[in-house]
């Protein structure tokens, strides 16, 4: 990825299957790789599909095989609006204080279906946060445990933030 992006662009390629035969002593006539990409623009996502298949089909034709890509685009990008992010990070400040809002999280590279509706209105995707300790990771991840305590402030947020937007209207 680091050499066919500008330094600025994000990027992830991840490997997530490999299957190819069952026995130990024969060499498997077909292998499927399977994973994910995850990027923030549609150019860039391009970029990526187009540099897949040129390289696939150089390493098979390497090695006189060939390499069929089965590139999906399942999600478009997340982009929240800077302008409702603000709002949105304002509010959960009154319920749990300023101190208690991470206003300068880092990207995240989820595959995300809410990304369709910010492509027809303008919002923000948040997280709530799942708190310190055990189960404290990345959603997908073996350790993972929801926190059920943070339900109720979830409501809470989801309550003020309509509260907050209509009285805008």
């Amino acid at each position: 990825m680091s050499r066919n992006l500008a330094p600025v662009d994000t990027a992830v390629l991840s490997v997530t299957q490999i299957h190819a035969g069952e026995a130990y002593n024969v060499i498997p006539e077909t292998a499927v790789i399977r994973g994910t990409a995850r990027c923030f623009s549609p150019e860039t996502m391009a970029l990526i599909e187009q540099n897949m298949r040129r390289i696939a089909g150089g390493v098979a034709g390497g090695f006189g095989a060939t390499a069929k890509l089965d590139f999906r685009i399942i999600f478009p990008a997340l982009v929240n609006d800077a302008a409702e992010t603000r709002f949105i990070a304002n509010v959960p400040a009154e319920l749990v204080g300023g101190n208690n809002v991470n206003r300068e999280g880092g990207l995240v590279m989820a595959s995300e279906d809410f990304s369709y509706m910010l492509e027809r209105r303008p919002g923000a995707y948040i997280q709530i946060g799942n708190g310190e300790g055990e189960g404290n990771c990345e959603v997908h991840s073996p350790g993972y445990d929801f926190n059920d305590a943070a339900l109720p402030l979830g409501a809470s947020l989801f309550a003020r933030l309509a509260e907050r937007k209509l009285a805008r209207v």
